[in-house]
């Protein structure tokens, strides 16, 4: 392929021509946010998937079919907030070399009992409904329906989630 295709090929990480009613430094402020967002999911997914493989004791059955609900669900979202960084105009992350730290270490999970690793999940959600209200309400505040939807049905999952994490390890 020629230089000049592979640089028509190549995303903007900002369009000057957006005039979508968005500021051009709410936009980035956003993205960037979107992006932490994005990660923390990430993170989540790992998480899950990796309980979800290793949670042992008399509450398997269900912490099993509920964090494969979970990671389903999460890396689904990856690809709505991932999107949604790009129609504001930036890429969304390319490069996900913090990934290696998302997932428990090995003696983490060796070690942990069914309800620490749900109380994992649970403090991790708890993080992103907090980071997703305050992104929301900056979404809130300059006029974008769009990301303040997309938060608050991310939010939605979040709230249920804990919910039904805490339902399981409650004695």
């Amino acid at each position: 392929m020629s230089k000049s295709a592979i640089a028509s090929l190549s995303p903007e990480t900002t369009q000057d021509s957006i005039h979508t009613g968005l500021k051009a430094d709410y936009r980035k402020t956003m993205s960037a946010d979107l992006s932490e967002i994005l990660a923390a999911t990430y993170r989540l997914t790992i998480k899950s998937h990796v309980y979800h493989w290793n949670v042992v004791g008399p509450v398997f059955k269900p912490i099993h079919d509920l964090t494969e609900e979970h990671y389903n669900a999460l890396f689904a979202a990856t690809d709505i907030i991932a999107e949604r960084i790009r129609a504001l105009g930036h890429l969304a992350p390319v490069s996900f070399g913090m990934t290696k730290s998302f997932a428990p270490s090995k003696s983490e999970v060796d070690h942990a009992s069914a309800q620490e690793m749900v109380s994992d999940l649970i403090s991790e959600h708890e993080q992103a409904v907090r980071d997703m209200r305050v992104a929301a309400a900056k979404a809130g505040d300059n006029d974008d329906m769009v990301t303040e939807d997309m938060l608050t049905e991310r939010l939605g999952f979040h709230e249920k989630a804990l919910w039904m994490l805490r339902a399981i390890i409650a004695t």
